[in-house]
């Protein structure tokens, strides 16, 4: 087919519709925009490259640091002291979780639950602590030597 077979109609003017009017510029762009055939893959990608830190178990000497620190907490409930725990924070959406520090006043430490609660609402169980620090032990092992 060549260019020739048009001239007949190349110069007569554009059709234009009686029934419809003619779609706005801004609607006729949209039909040419990026279409996400995949919805949610971009976030499936982001999440699947999340790193997560595995939980680590404490050796005997550390995990009697901490229950002899714990059973501390527990003796001297009333004196609220200021505390910095350590913990695993394990991850609701795949294996592994992260460390966090959080510092705050000691609610109360529960030896039946094995549960630290801070005034701040939070609880944390022992068994995810893998640390506690609190200017009460420095007196308390200064005491002791």
């Amino acid at each position: 087919m060549s260019v020739d077979s048009y001239e007949d109609i190349i110069h007569l003017p554009h059709p234009v519709s009686r029934k419809h009017k003619p779609m706005s510029l801004h609607d006729r762009a949209a039909q040419f925009a990026p279409f996400a055939a995949l919805t949610g893959y971009e976030d499936m990608v982001e999440e699947t490259a999340r790193q997560t830190d595995p939980c680590k178990d404490l050796e005997e000497d550390a995990r009697e640091l901490l229950d002899a620190r714990f059973a501390l907490l527990c003796m001297d409930g009333e004196l609220h002291p200021q505390i910095r725990v350590t913990y695993f924070n394990a991850d609701k959406l795949k294996d592994g979780g992260a460390y966090l520090t959080v510092s705050g006043i000691l609610q109360s430490a529960d030896t039946e639950k094995r549960l630290i609660r801070m005034q701040d609402g939070s609880r944390i169980s022992l068994e995810d602590i893998i640390d506690i620090d609190s200017p009460l032990f420095l007196q308390t092992e200064w005491q002791d030597n």
